[in-house]
């Protein structure tokens, strides 16, 4: 480093570099982590990871920066809003025959943006620090990102486990570049969820089994996202129409009510996958959607678990016979794992023309015996 300057006003100009990049919020803090390490030794053991068996690959190097990259002292971490125009309206949620997407999913995939931004940050940085070491991470590497963030000072863990900032809930994405200088550290901000519990009580399956831990064997994000096979018999019916991810704990969370759109257009919603209809892109075959999701996150769970999800919210939308037929003439030409889905689905419309045919019947009696047809 030029020895004109100093640390701290390094720490200053690099926060600008960082804002000048994009980037929306910023912190620095030291690497120790050691008093996260016991929470997550219990998360792994109570098997709360899943079927994400990289989680437990690495032991306790997710605590720890410094033995993931030696000769680290601090790590930056960087905030990058996403939220799309409107997207704290949930319509879509309530029309049953439409795909619900997780909101950080309808627009670019976001580790190639903010890994390339915090690049140019080192390249940036190493113009004032001779040998310096440093390494960015987005989502890449085994590291515990939220609490690095909480205590960078970018927000506080909620009770979703999520990160929340007072300014603008939780719509962000996280990023962190490890270097090897002793920078000043931010100040961490005061957890402020209090007595709420909404996340909890809104949480579709109960996958928050108690304030700041999630089971993510229940959680619909694991369950559309990261989970191979079948989708657990129980979960079903809870998916609804969520197709990839599920948004119901940040929507519900009274600080997102500060959550501004984002004004990144990589992070707009495409058209396909905004609200799109849930017949229209179970039609779409494999070379269809590997075009229509280039570029987006939504293309890493391949076009059999893509079916596998839209066959789901088929089975739980509102009777209606052409997607029954849809079912039908899909099963022919998919996989055992998809077949499963597609049964069970055309098994739920089912129940619910029978369901509607028995209403009938007694509206159809009670006539007969001249009493109103609601009785």
């Amino acid at each position: 480093m030029n020895e004109s300057i100093c640390y701290q006003q390094l720490a200053q100009q690099i926060e600008q570099w960082a804002i000048d990049l994009g980037f929306t919020g910023f912190g620095i803090c030291d690497t120790d982590l050691s008093q996260h390490e016991a929470a997550f030794q219990q998360w792994l053991d109570n098997g709360y990871h899943g079927g994400m068996e990289y989680m437990a690959r690495h032991g306790m190097m997710r605590a720890r920066p410094n033995e993931l990259l030696p000769g680290t002292l601090r790590v930056i971490s960087v905030r990058l809003d996403y939220l799309p125009p409107d997207a704290l309206i949930v319509s879509t949620m309530k029309e049953p025959t439409n795909a619900y997407i997780s909101r950080y999913a309808t627009g670019r995939d976001y580790h190639k943006i903010m890994r390339n931004r915090l690049k140019k940050l080192q390249q940036k940085i190493e113009t004032q620090v001779e040998g310096l070491i440093a390494r960015p991470f987005v989502d890449s590497a085994p590291i515990l990102e939220r609490p690095l963030a909480e205590k960078a000072g970018l927000g506080w863990v909620g009770k979703h486990t999520l990160i929340l900032n007072q300014d603008v809930g939780s719509f962000f994405f996280l990023g962190e570049l490890l270097v090897s200088i002793p920078l000043p550290v931010s100040e961490p901000v005061k957890e402020q969820c209090g007595s709420c519990v909404a996340c909890i009580t809104i949480c579709p399956t109960q996958a928050i089994v108690e304030p700041y831990v999630v089971d993510g064997r229940r959680c619909l994000s694991y369950i559309t996202i990261e989970k191979f096979g079948e989708i657990p018999v129980e979960f079903r019916k809870a998916m609804g129409n969520r197709i990839y991810g599920c948004d119901d704990c940040q929507l519900i969370c009274p600080w997102n009510k500060f959550a501004q759109a984002s004004s990144e257009d990589d992070f707009k919603p495409r058209k396909d996958l905004h609200s799109p209809q849930l017949l229209s892109l179970f039609a779409w075959d494999e070379a269809t959607f590997l075009k229509r999701t280039e570029g987006s996150p939504i293309r890493r769970i391949g076009h059999e678990r893509w079916l596998r999800n839209i066959a789901v919210a088929l089975g739980n939308a509102p009777y209606e016979e052409a997607i029954v037929q849809a079912l039908k003439d899909k099963r022919e030409e998919v996989s055992e794992l998809v077949q499963e889905h597609i049964d069970w689905a055309i098994a739920q419309q089912q129940e619910k023309t029978n369901s509607i045919n028995r209403k009938t019947l007694r509206m159809l009696k009670a006539v007969e015996r001249g009493m109103p047809a609601h009785q």
